[in-house]
């Protein structure tokens, strides 16, 4: 007899639906075909022992298993349960009304037990898109996958379980989660607040125009100034997750197994903060079955690169197409596949190897040219990239034993929000921009014109600071943002004064 039933392959951040077709006939072997790699055929152990451990018996004839399309390549323990139930179902030990009707995933300890799998999200999506019934998983992923509606979200705890529901002798009730009732309750849960920040005003205002415009940021300071206190609390400033962007997110976590037994929506934008020994495949992606990295695991939030030269420069250059185009292309021989990558680079780093090179208070002790060599060590199209470069300096006795009360992220945020709602209209018509820094060179030119003063301003500014030539856009970028952020329509003097105090490692002479 020949049954069929339903499971799905996870390819980038969707998935695809995989049919598995069971034969039991005349013979003694067992055929697992369809591209299965070594997980999946070890799936005949698993299934054979928790068959036996309920009492069900593994078939003495041929077996037949052909995973189609036969042309891609399945991968992971996640087949085992379909495998379970076809067999039992073409052994004809059970026959179930409804296997056809589902989507069925799950990975079977010995005992007949399963195990939560990865990718649960975008397969829940695929079995909505395709209109199944319902998808049958482990319970543990069922949270996970009730963020989809109009589905039905069997959660099972084993093949027992799994078997008598699908013949009809016990009811379980499908998962339903108010998905939208959760995000909305989870918007305002930050753990980092700018309210425990004192001092470093001119560093919360960086933060703010780097959230308002998208723009990536780079902080020089010597070690404890606050740099990394600072960037941890840059997502409690940014403007709050749309319901599609954050279900984006989720999918990319889910499809790396980041995300817990009990979550279920990722609310809050991203901060990702790699060690500095990453390597380039963990951080932009990839693998023999190519999983997101880390810049894809920021896709809608923030990336934190602390002590950005101690990076490898193969790991940073790296970086430099994400940052442009906003996803990350991995290709293999068989396949290609697109991770979204649309994040905040936030950077920081020590001037010196000491750290204390143009520090107040403490002298440098790095001998001459050793300055520039350490700064040498990120690249120049790299900083290309990074529009607003930051000082950072100690703070001072008073102001950290200061009893007055810093200005929360909300009242922060609330601004950050109405300046980005200011870009959407203007980027209406272009659908891959929303907000300033993604703006191109061509339309630099249109949007943020500056009069004559404007333009004086910043030629002596250019040539008394020996500013390059990349800097033009940035400072004219930087400018619109804080031009929004003032709700103005122009860009005015005082606008660019600003944005030009931003290009430190641009100047000559910066660094000695």
């Amino acid at each position: 007899m020949v049954a069929k039933t339903f499971g799905s392959a996870v390819s980038g951040v969707d998935a695809k639906l995989i049919t598995i077709e069971v034969n039991v006939g005349q013979g003694t072997s067992f055929y697992m075909v369809g591209l299965p790699d070594s997980a999946v055929k070890e799936s005949q152990q698993r299934v054979e022992s928790a068959l036996k451990f309920y009492g069900y018996r593994m078939p003495r004839q041929k077996v037949v298993i052909n995973l189609a399309p036969a042309d891609i390549r399945k991968e992971g323990s996640a087949y085992d349960l379909p495998i379970a139930m076809g067999i039992i179902q073409a052994s004809e030990q059970v026959i179930f009304p409804s296997l056809e009707d589902y989507i069925i995933m799950g990975e079977l300890a010995l005992d007949g037990k399963l195990r939560p799998i990865k990718g649960v999200l975008p397969i829940a999506i695929e079995a909505r898109k395709r209109g199944f019934r319902g998808f049958m998983l482990p319970k543990e992923n069922a949270k996970e996958a009730s963020i989809v509606n109009n589905l039905d979200i069997i959660g099972v705890e084993s093949v027992q379980e799994a078997i008598h529901f699908l013949e009809g002798k016990i009811d379980i009730e499908p998962l339903v989660t108010d998905t939208r009732d959760i995000f909305y309750h989870s918007l305002e849960d930050y753990s980092f607040d700018f309210a425990d920040v004192q001092g470093q005003e001119n560093i919360k205002r960086a933060m703010e125009i780097a959230a308002a415009g998208g723009h990536n940021v780079i902080m020089i300071g010597p070690p404890g100034a606050g740099k990394t206190m600072l960037a941890k609390r840059l997502p409690s400033i940014l403007p709050p997750l749309s319901l599609h962007e954050a279900l984006e997110t989720t999918k990319i976590h889910s499809v790396a197994g980041k995300l817990g037994t009990e979550a279920s929506l990722v609310a809050q934008r991203p901060f990702r903060s790699p060690h500095h020994t990453i390597s380039d495949v963990a951080l932009v992606g990839g693998g023999g079955n190519p999983q997101p990295g880390e810049i894809s695991l920021s896709h809608n939030g923030v990336l934190f690169l602390d002590e950005l030269p101690e990076f490898k420069r193969t790991v940073l250059e790296v970086l430099r197409q994400p940052l442009e185009e906003r996803k990350v292309t991995i290709s293999r021989a068989k396949v290609s596949v697109d991770f979204p990558a649309n994040f905040m680079l936030i950077a920081s780093m020590n001037p010196c190897p000491c750290g204390y090179y143009n520090h107040p208070e403490k002298e440098c002790v790095c001998g001459p040219g050793i300055v520039q060599k350490y700064l040498n060590k990120v690249s120049g199209p790299l900083l290309d990239r990074i529009d607003l470069h930051v000082e950072v300096t100690p703070v001072k006795f008073e102001e950290m034993t200061s009893t007055r009360k810093s200005e929360s992220s909300k009242a922060i945020r609330d601004r950050v929000t109405a300046a980005r709602e200011r870009q959407v209209l203007r980027f209406n018509a272009f659908p891959d921009i929303f907000c300033n820094a993604m703006m191109p060179s061509h339309m630099v030119k249109e949007i943020c014109t500056i009069n004559e003063a404007g333009k004086a301003l910043l030629k002596t500014a250019m040539e008394r600071l020996g500013l390059s030539a990349r800097a033009y856009d940035r400072i004219l970028k930087v400018s619109k943002t804080i031009a929004d952020l003032a709700a103005s329509g122009d860009i005015k003097v005082e606008h660019l004064a600003e944005a030009i105090q931003y290009r430190s490692l641009d100047r000559e002479g910066w660094a000695g």
